[in-house]
């Protein structure tokens, strides 16, 4: 008897974007390698792309090749080893009252207020500040690969907060987040990262994603207060150490 062999899966094509101004370091061009996902092995090229420091946008999954420049670099928090410092212990503790529920990737109204809200508060000059409810929308519902949403409600079922969230053969990727600017004090940014570990770790899934770490961009620094993480080199996966964290440069030569 014969069998007849599965069709041959087709190529992954790559492409280079063009240069444009770098939104996160002053006086730089950035360039991007990107592919579309495309069903059905959108969830297997996100993952496999992820460990090699690829991130996802849309139905785009992408990585900086900027000339001369080196100051992205991908970073991942293992789980099992984190331990919260005691800032993080204080923002657990302020944010008890608050519950997180994963919800399907589904685009609301109640999360739009939020995010448009937020873009106003944080980036009133950017692009996504201007983003309408379609926007929002294509941001959730396009280029799914296992994603899903975590929101962060109060007593009242007030959401406060959201993270849309990739899983990963080998972990949870934060792809975007947006939260309730007002309640400052309750740091909702990372209170949301925390809870990505806590997930984590209940499912024995070993890394959480957090995209780039820039040491000299204020939106991109902050990654570098999960310890301990761990950074994509030419060699692979390391840990980040304190050196590394304090003194690495912002650019080099690829």
């Amino acid at each position: 008897m014969s069998v007849i062999p599965p069709p041959p899966r087709p190529l992954q094509q790559f492409f280079r974007s063009g240069p444009m101004p770098c939104p996160y370091l002053p006086g730089r061009v950035e360039r991007k390698l990107f592919t579309r996902l495309s069903t059905p092995y959108a969830s297997e090229v996100n993952s496999t792309l992820s460990r090699a420091g690829f991130r996802r946008s849309h139905d785009i999954v992408y990585r900086p090749v900027c000339p001369g420049c080196s100051a992205c670099v991908p970073v991942r928090i293992p789980v099992a080893d984190f331990q919260p410092g005691r800032s993080m212990r204080k923002i657990l503790k302020a944010n008890a009252d608050l519950s997180v529920a994963e919800v399907p990737a589904i685009a609301t109204h109640e999360q739009f207020r939020l995010f448009h809200a937020y873009q106003s508060s944080r980036h009133g000059d950017s692009d996504m500040a201007r983003m309408s409810l379609g926007d929002y929308s294509a941001m959730v519902d396009e280029g799914r690969a296992e994603t899903c949403l975590f929101e962060v409600r109060d007593r009242r079922d007030r959401l406060v907060g959201a993270i849309l969230t990739d899983r990963l053969r080998d972990g949870l990727s934060a792809v975007y987040s947006f939260y309730d600017a007002d309640q400052e004090k309750r740091s909702l940014g990372t209170f949301m990262i925390l809870s990505l570990v806590a997930q984590s770790l209940g499912e024995g899934i070993p890394y959480v994603y957090l995209g780039y770490w820039i040491r000299n961009s204020r939106k991109m620094a902050y990654k570098a207060r999960f310890q301990p993480l761990e950074a994509l080199g030419p060699d692979g996966w390391f840990r980040l150490g304190l050196d590394d964290l304090t003194q690495a440069p912002a650019t080099a030569t690829p």
